[in-house]
């Protein structure tokens, strides 16, 4: 299987549909509801929610997925019924062979169903019709990268006692983004340096993002987020929740972080653990929704996404 431990949960679906052909006869005994097995559309229907609720069992390398809703619907012509299957879950992949499983198994019974009637019955044409959700749906485009910055923040990784690894970790996330990495920096656990760092970084160096890692814990020495503080004119809490609540679900240790998040101008500050695991799921949590500040902050709002 593959692993989709590290992704996020976002509101999923999917739709599907094939066909059955038959001859009039047949069909039109399903519309008047004579077919001696019993009702077709309502057997297959039941057929379909109750496959696509069980699609791991006979699909290997599919997920068990906590299903919100499945529906299952029939249009009937002369010689074909077409079966449509809509599917929804919130949760961490997607959902379309959960929706392709729901019309095998209801164009299979409505065969079974109907086999005695006639011998030329085929049903085919099964096929994924749209489905929405996932990373690939908070995705934005910009005509150039975005300069951002990389602040690792730590006495002993300063003094060259110690290798970054959080910082390194943070700077290949963002390569794989429409992201420039202009500024990769170690800087003391000095609140005044930092501070002067961030100032910088946004308002003569024109950076887009900033990411600081470490000092957001309850050391002595974790003063990340009081450097911060001062530096910003407005908060994004909602960023430093996700990042909270991301990890949390991974290990108890995160809700002992103190990362904060806000703007500078048109720059966004965000605050990350220091440890290596928590700067990667940190990453993995703001991505690629993160990226719609920006349309955001210069006046595009939601109105692409929401389409």
């Amino acid at each position: 299987m593959i692993d989709v431990s590290p992704k996020f949960l976002t509101l999923r679906s999917a739709k599907a549909e094939g066909v059955l052909s038959a001859p009039p006869e047949v069909i039109r005994r399903i519309a008047e509801n004579t077919v001696p097995k019993g009702d077709v559309r309502q057997v297959a229907r039941a057929a379909g929610i109750a496959a696509a609720k069980r699609s791991s069992d006979i699909i290997i390398f599919c997920h068990p997925i906590p299903l919100d809703w499945v529906e299952v619907f029939f249009e009937l012509s002369d010689s074909t019924m077409k079966v449509t299957a809509e599917v929804k879950a919130v949760w961490k992949t997607g959902v379309e062979m959960e929706a392709l499983t729901a019309v095998s198994a209801a164009l299979l019974n409505a065969y079974d169903m109907l086999k005695p009637l006639a011998d030329d019955l085929s049903f085919g044409d099964i096929r994924l019709v749209k489905k929405r959700g996932g990373k690939s749906h908070f995705t934005d485009d910009f005509d150039q990268p975005l300069k951002a910055a990389v602040l690792v923040i730590s006495d002993s990784t300063f003094a060259g006692e110690r290798q970054d690894k959080s910082g390194k970790i943070i700077k290949a996330f963002l390569e794989k983004q429409p992201v420039e990495v202009a500024f990769y920096e170690v800087l003391p656990d000095d609140v005044e340096k930092i501070s002067a760092r961030l100032i910088s970084l946004a308002d003569e160096d024109k950076c887009h993002l900033i990411f600081t890692t470490g000092g957001t814990g309850l050391g002595p020495k974790d003063f990340t987020p009081e450097a911060t503080r001062p530096v910003i004119d407005k908060h994004v809490p909602g960023i430093a929740e996700a990042i909270r609540r991301h990890g949390k679900e991974r290990t108890p240790y995160a809700m002992l972080s103190r990362e904060i998040v806000g703007l500078r101008g048109d720059c966004l500050i965000i605050n990350l653990p220091g440890s290596s695991k928590g700067a990667e799921e940190s990453m993995q949590a703001l991505f690629p929704g993160l990226l719609h500040a920006f349309p955001m902050m210069w006046g595009g709002g939601h109105d692409k996404k929401e389409a």
